[in-house]
């Protein structure tokens, strides 16, 4: 299982101690932790420092990966169509929210939204992209919250007069975890979204030659985002690691219908972290993400586990890409 922690409201959440999460002391401790045990696996969220998340944004403008330019162009599509289901001064909660450029979609779209909290890893990536969207919407109250959306996360409570309260979860990202922690995510999202709705998207099963050339790109961004890990790593916690002597690798792992990324040692090498020694052989490799690939059915399967009633599925003419409508339990 995974490290989720349920997630709840409050009505005074101190601001300041959600924007210093203690990152640096988990990373270390996660990273060892992989490097101690056989197969090596860590956790993908720790692609997501200032560096990493410079890199994913090219990822999504890159000519082969078509996942964000396919759910924008679902999106605003049908962006009246899911403003009409928010309905009037509804709240919106992102989780990993990144840059902030698909929640513009919706707010453009909605009726009088009343608050934006953007959740993100990424403090200072996080804070510049929140800063630019509070500037172009003046009326809306925006509060950004840094912190890893996977543990325990206190949220404000609705505000007075608010509509429902709306998760937004764009990116495919559900497909990053294994599929007891995806079950788990939406178990929590649904009960913090009581009375509300999750937007939700999902990346669908497809020809994997177009898998294959969306995760190993011809400008090398995507190498460059998977190898960050290790140069964060060096940077944040004095860690050894020659990035010359590993190698990106992403492939679909059609039975499990996923894309697996992984470093691959080049050599047999020994690698410090934190004041510890790690050996990897020739050919051995840190399993840095997987990236699930769904069916409609299987994800509105998925949701209906975790106690969502699914709603409306928008999706782009070649059916790459969909966008779930999914009711909270009340």
């Amino acid at each position: 299982m995974s490290k989720f922690i349920e997630v709840g409201t409050s009505d005074a959440v101190d601001a300041q101690s959600r924007l210093e999460a203690p990152m640096d002391n988990a990373f270390a401790q996660d990273l060892c932790a992989a490097l101690s045990t056989r197969p090596r696996a860590i956790s993908p969220k720790y692609f997501y420092d200032e560096a990493g998340s410079l890199l994913f944004d090219r990822i999504c403008d890159l000519p082969e990966y078509y996942p964000t330019r396919t759910e924008l162009g679902i999106l605003e599509r049908n962006a009246q169509d899911i403003a009409a289901h928010m309905g009037p001064r509804a709240e919106i909660v992102e989780f990993g929210a990144g840059a902030l450029r698909k929640v513009r979609i919706l707010l453009d779209a909605m009726d009088r939204p009343a608050r934006y909290l953007p959740i993100d890893i990424s403090g200072e990536h996080l804070s510049r992209a929140a800063s630019a969207l509070q500037q172009d919407y003046p009326g809306l109250d925006v509060q950004p919250v840094v912190a890893d959306y996977t543990q325990r996360l206190l949220l404000p409570a609705p505000l007075p007069g608010a509509g429902q309260r709306v998760g937004f979860f764009p990116g495919s990202t559900i497909g990053n975890f294994t599929p007891d922690e995806a079950l788990h995510f939406l178990q929590v999202t649904a009960q913090v979204l009581r009375g509300g709705a999750l937007l939700i998207g999902a990346d669908l099963v497809k020809d994997p030659a177009v898998l294959h050339a969306a995760y190993n790109d011809s400008q090398g961004v995507t190498a460059a985002f998977n190898l960050n890990l290790l140069a964060r790593a060096n940077r944040e916690l004095g860690a050894r690691f020659v990035l010359e002597q590993f190698a990106h690798s992403a492939f679909y792992n059609a039975p499990r219908q996923r894309i697996e990324m992984h470093l691959v040692s080049k050599r047999r090498q020994m690698v410090s972290v934190g004041g510890q020694c790690f050996e990897f052989e020739e050919g051995e490799t840190l399993h840095t993400e997987n990236s699930h690939k769904f069916t409609i059915d299987s994800l509105r399967s998925l949701a209906v586990r975790a106690g969502f009633r699914p709603g409306p599925v928008w999706t782009d003419p070649d059916n790459l890409f969909s966008v779930h409508w999914l009711h909270a339990p009340l």
